[in-house]
């Protein structure tokens, strides 16, 4: 079947949807405040060292100097399984020195960035140790047989000159030689640029930042049914182009700039397919419809036919709802991104086969899921349960936050949330009508959001429309309400 990828980007997020014939299947959310610094690599400059506290000052570039310890200093422990101490911090490092550092813990206050020296680089499947020499494998895949076997893939897919290691993660268990090839390419392409990039820029310098959202579609989405991938920002089509050129030139052809009036998201449904699903109930076309509820424990998802069926086809209806549920149920966990324990309570059925085929169909709806999951059978008591890998954030939490107002029973938009929509909302009237002005009526909080930490994205719109922009605060707005006036 096949699949389109639609990027939607602005100066605060990237937005992701995955559309397969015609339905959103996948949301992924990103927003610039929420990247940290962990992961990125630099080339720093040795600013201090502190024998006394095997310890020393790094810069990086950034206002704080960043803090590198002795034990995290790839050189100075052995790793010959020996018990020789660590060679001391002021024989291995010195004032003014180069070297190569990468986050492993962010800033937080008046503390600098924690580094490494020693190096690590993740992949989809693999994480690539450029100064290891072994290949190891998490932990969580527990069988002896497979951990061997998968060792072996990964050997042999390794070119005779390569010195790095691997670490095999979880997400390799089912995958192709292909997946694997394209990973180990990637990883090994990517140390090269960095490498030779130390080479000729000046300390400090940013070297390697880890992929954003955009990035991450080319990598690890894309699949031979995709058919385009759609991006509504003309500069980041461009850098999308150049990073498809380098490490993914197979997709490059799937790349489409979209310069349409109309927003990408709306243009597919996309906008609406988000306020569904941060809903508990979602209606079935048989009539029937899913109660969706999210728990800190569980998510709990309960099917029902949503009118009373009488007579003989009972049982028929009963099947027919529990069957449109399975697909349904799928495209729910995928579309608002529900991970660890889930039950699903189907439509009681006392026929063995209607239980074993609307089992079979939610398996088989599982399949195109890319994160694990796992299904047991119909318990005593009727239920299904199952898991699925928590990989990220759900879109709800993401999105929302508790409701102050019901003491946690429910969850209402963030005040940054709300802003982003009102920001898309003003482009979005701005390419419709040309008023003299744009006021925003919206609640304190959100007013506040505005003057404060979102007053640089809001004063680019402005910009960038050609129209002044000003806010009313209504205090009798709730926290999701606001209202754009054309002046």
């Amino acid at each position: 079947m096949s699949e389109d990828i639609l990027i939607n980007i602005t100066p605060q997020e990237t937005r992701v949807a995955l559309i397969l014939q015609g339905a959103v299947q996948e949301l992924h959310i990103e927003r610039t405040l929420s990247r940290g610094m962990a992961g990125n690599i630099y080339l720093g400059k040795v600013v201090r060292v502190l024998p006394g506290m095997q310890s020393a000052f790094i810069d990086i570039g950034l206002e704080r100097a960043a803090f590198l310890h002795v034990a995290d200093i790839w050189e100075a422990r052995p790793h010959d399984n020996s018990n020789t101490p660590a060679t001391p911090i002021e024989k291995l490092l010195y004032d003014g020195q180069a070297i190569m550092v990468q986050v492993i813990k962010d800033p937080i206050g008046t503390k600098g960035a924690r580094l490494s020296t020693q190096i690590s680089i993740a992949g989809r499947m693999l994480v690539y140790l450029p100064q290891d020499s072994h290949i190891g494998i998490s932990q969580r895949i527990e069988n002896e047989a497979e951990r061997e076997m998968l060792k072996s893939r990964v050997q042999k897919l390794l070119p005779s000159e390569e010195k790095g290691g691997f670490i095999i993660r979880t997400m390799a268990e089912d995958a192709s030689e292909t997946d694997l090839q394209m990973d180990v390419d990637y990883l090994r392409k990517t140390w090269a640029t960095i490498t030779q990039q130390a080479k000729t820029r000046p300390a400090p310098n940013l070297l390697y930042q880890d992929l954003n959202l955009a990035q991450r579609v080319l990598r690890d989405f894309v699949n031979d049914e995709t058919l385009t991938i759609q991006i509504d920002s003309r500069e980041n089509f461009q850098m999308l182009q150049q990073f498809g050129n380098t490490y993914t030139p197979s997709v490059l052809s799937k790349l489409v700039h979209y310069t349409g009036e109309r927003p990408l998201f709306d243009l597919y449904g996309v906008e609406e397919e988000i306020q569904r699903a941060l809903g508990r109930r979602v209606d079935l076309k048989s009539g029937g419809y899913l109660i969706v509820d999210q728990t800190e424990a569980m998510t709990t998802i309960d099917v029902n036919t949503g009118s009373y069926v009488n007579g003989r086809n009972f049982d028929d209806t009963i099947f027919k709802t529990n069957l449109e549920a399975a697909h349904a149920i799928a495209r729910q966990l995928r579309l608002r991104n529900l991970g660890g324990i889930i039950i699903l309570d189907f439509i009681d059925m006392e026929n063995v086969e209607h239980r074993n085929a609307v089992l079979a169909e939610l398996n088989k709806a599982l399949s195109r899921d890319r994160t694990k999951v796992s299904v047991s059978g119909f318990s005593a008591l009727g239920l299904v349960e199952m898991t699925r890998k928590r990989t990220r954030e759900s879109l709800a939490h993401i999105l929302c936050e508790v409701c102050p107002a019901c003491s946690g029973k429910g969850q209402v938009k963030t005040a940054r949330t709300v802003c982003y929509e009102i920001l898309r909302e003003l482009l979005r009237e701005a390419k419709q009508f040309n008023p003299r002005e744009f006021r925003i009526l919206a609640s304190q909080v959100v007013v506040d959001m505005f003057l404060e930490e979102e007053s640089p994205h809001l004063a680019m719109l402005g910009d960038f429309i050609g129209k002044p922009i000003s806010l009313q605060v209504e205090n009798v707005y709730h926290q999701e309400q606001y209202d754009i006036i054309l002046m």
